[in-house]
């Protein structure tokens, strides 16, 4: 009976070894390049500004309202439970033509998650944007970075690109400033960066969001003091154009048209409809 045992101690640990596969990608360029993993863009002229965490409801008001300001397109990779608590925001990034990538239903470490249950997440998180802003997200960024093969299997199934990111303004801590951030988000800042900020306070320090919106007006102006200009990301597709940068923090524009418009004009998003999906079974064990 003992190699019985031991023949299935070591499958589970290669099932285990198979499933973090991914995980370090995070730290390695070559494991990212492997699995067609992005962390910058290949414009060494442009940066791209993201936040994760999203929607908020003064959050993330306050980061379209700088954005907006500026003239400055981001990607917002949102997370489905909040798309379903406020769905109203997600239509109005949408709305403003920034482009909205998939952050999961809950923000969790997919390592703690079976292969059914990362799978079942996505999916759950892809019909919640869906269904509140009308758009089929293309990009991808996993909770805290950490990908699981799973996630990579249903990234490449829904055609979703993974994308990280190259730097980070650290604006989730409590101990962050908007001098902090602003200064993690663009020291020595060179093109071709990902930039990765937090629009919400959901899963981070209490009142983050607020430190991160006063820091943005900061890094739009450095970013623009170093000559590169802002990726411009097409919502609906996996493209980026560069946009100048801002010739002033508070320079005013125009929301350019978008197909969004005529339904925030009339009124709340759609009710959201039943769940088409059934959950997989739970694993002695398992986290929800």
């Amino acid at each position: 009976m003992g190699w019985r045992h031991d023949r299935r101690a070591a499958a589970l640990a290669a099932l285990a070894v198979a499933h973090a596969g991914p995980a370090p990608c995070k730290y390695s360029a070559a494991l990212r390049r492997a699995l067609g993993v992005r962390d910058r863009l290949p414009d060494p002229g442009a940066v791209a500004l993201t936040f994760d965490d999203g929607p908020h409801p003064r959050g993330t008001p306050a980061t379209l309202e700088i954005l907006e300001a500026a003239s400055v397109r981001a990607v917002f990779f949102l997370v489905g439970e909040q798309v379903d608590r406020y769905p109203t925001l997600a239509a109005e990034i949408a709305a403003a033509g920034h482009a909205i990538g998939v952050h999961g239903h809950r923000h969790r470490n997919l390592l703690r998650l079976a292969p059914g249950q990362v799978r079942m997440d996505l999916l759950r998180a892809e019909f919640a944007i869906a269904w509140a802003a009308d758009v089929a997200p293309d990009l991808y960024r996993p909770p805290y970075g950490v990908l699981t093969t799973a996630a990579l299997v249903q990234a490449r199934r829904r055609g979703w690109m993974p994308l990280l990111w190259t730097r980070w303004g650290r604006d989730w801590r409590a101990d962050a400033t908007p001098a902090t951030i602003a200064a993690e988000a663009t020291a020595s800042l060179i093109g071709g960066e990902v930039i990765l900020l937090h629009d919400a306070d959901h899963y981070s320090a209490p009142g983050s969001w607020a430190r991160t919106a006063a820091a943005l007006p900061r890094i739009l102006e450095r970013v623009h003091a170093t000559g590169l200009r802002f990726a411009r990301p097409q919502a609906g597709s996996r493209t980026w154009n560069s946009a100048p940068a801002p010739a002033a923090a508070g320079a005013s524009v125009t929301s350019p048209p978008t197909a969004f418009a005529s339904r925030r004009a009339s009124g709340s998003p759609r009710p959201a409809p039943p769940w088409p999906f059934s959950a997989p079974a739970r694993t002695p064990g398992s986290k929800t």
